[in-house]
């Protein structure tokens, strides 16, 4: 897993970029390009992948990481 860099881009999708295995639920599929672009809006027509819907809602990803809940 040391190969596989994930990306969160700035008010897009994860940019996964290396060897992966992607199931959607339990479904293997296969990606057609590299690097692969996963949907972080919700909104996409062709999840899991990013279609680009996410400019067209104005999608605004959090400016930073959450710190972790002190309830877990």
């Amino acid at each position: 897993m040391a190969e596989v860099k994930i990306t969160a881009l700035k008010n897009g999708p994860y940019r996964v970029q290396g060897p992966i295995e992607l199931l959607y639920d339990t479904i293997p599929v296969t990606p057609t390009a590299t690097p692969v672009f996963l949907c972080r809006c919700g909104a996409s027509s062709k999840k899991p992948f990013c279609d680009g819907t996410h400019s067209r809602i104005g999608f605004q990803a959090a400016a930073e990481a959450v710190p972790e809940s002190k309830e877990l």
